[in-house]
């Protein structure tokens, strides 16, 4: 392990400029976080991010799933250093200093094989249980970096967090999402609208107003559980989940444009003001 050791610091650097160039509000958060535990929960972003890009790297599923195959693999033969992947060495050090769960990470890879096919998300049970091996459980791992004892505090937050950001990222990333043939918005929301899970795909900008309205009230829902919840929270863990309150503006603008597509979130201003006072109150 010596030899992975002499590599991790530029492991993590790699780690911090994956999270810096593709999540302006995970990157931001990280500054809330103590400086000794900067890199591994970046390398716990930076898996994420990873994991999510595949999709978009491969035609076809199959490939695909050899790739999340690839991390299994890392993940359970740590003394491979990683193959060389500064984000799988920087990840196998986190795992292994925190003692974090391998089982987490196996139920987050097997729920990105759906980002590989086509298929509609069946409801709201389905989104919220991928949302939940997902986005939920990199909340619930970081907040296990940053303090094990008091983690557990932010199970439920997290959870609603996860739905809120997966919901507000479909919405954001819309184009992104119809590109790839992704559909993460469940189903029995479109339909009660009057659409079908393909037409978000499918149909006009100004005919998908109705349902990006309700996709932001099913967001919005759960992301005021996360709200409440905020103060109650040891401010050792609270960075877990700052990144999520930033799906607050976005959900604010779809509503004031009456379900106008929104392409753009907070500022960077607005940001740094909102994390300042959430970790103070």
């Amino acid at each position: 392990m010596t030899e992975l050791a002499d590599k991790l610091p530029a492991a993590f650097q790699e780690c911090r400029k994956i999270v810096e160039q593709a999540d302006a509000d995970r990157a931001v958060s990280l500054s809330f976080v103590p400086p000794e535990l900067q890199g591994p929960v970046a390398a716990l972003y930076a898996f994420d991010i990873e994991t999510a890009r595949i999709a978009a790297m491969v035609s076809q599923p199959l490939p695909g799933e050899i790739r999340l195959q690839w991390w299994r693999d890392r993940l359970n033969n740590p003394d491979d250093l990683g193959q060389g992947s500064p984000v799988a060495q920087a990840l196998l050090a986190t795992v292994e200093r925190f003692s974090l769960p391998l089982d987490a990470f196996e139920r987050f890879l097997e729920a990105r094989i759906f980002d590989l096919y086509n298929d509609p998300m069946p409801g709201r049970s389905e989104f919220e249980a991928y949302a939940g091996e997902t986005t939920a459980t990199v909340i619930m791992l970081v907040a296990m970096v940053l303090d094990r004892e008091v983690a557990n505090q932010i199970a439920d937050a997290a959870g609603h967090a996860g739905v809120a950001c997966l919901a507000s990222s479909a919405l954001m990333h819309e184009e992104r999402h119809r590109a790839l043939r992704q559909n993460f918005v469940p189903g029995d929301v479109l339909a009660s609208t009057g659409l079908q899970g393909g037409d978000w795909l499918t149909e006009d900008s100004a005919t998908l107003r109705p349902a990006r309205l309700a996709i932001a009230a099913y967001a919005s829902e759960h992301l005021r559980q996360v709200e409440a919840q905020l103060p109650s929270l040891a401010s050792k863990i609270r960075p877990a989940i700052l990144p999520a309150l930033c799906c607050r503006t976005l959900l604010n603008r779809i509503v004031a444009g009456g379900g106008t597509q929104v392409t753009q979130g907070i500022g960077p201003v607005r940001r740094s003001w909102l994390y300042w006072r959430a970790m103070r109150r």
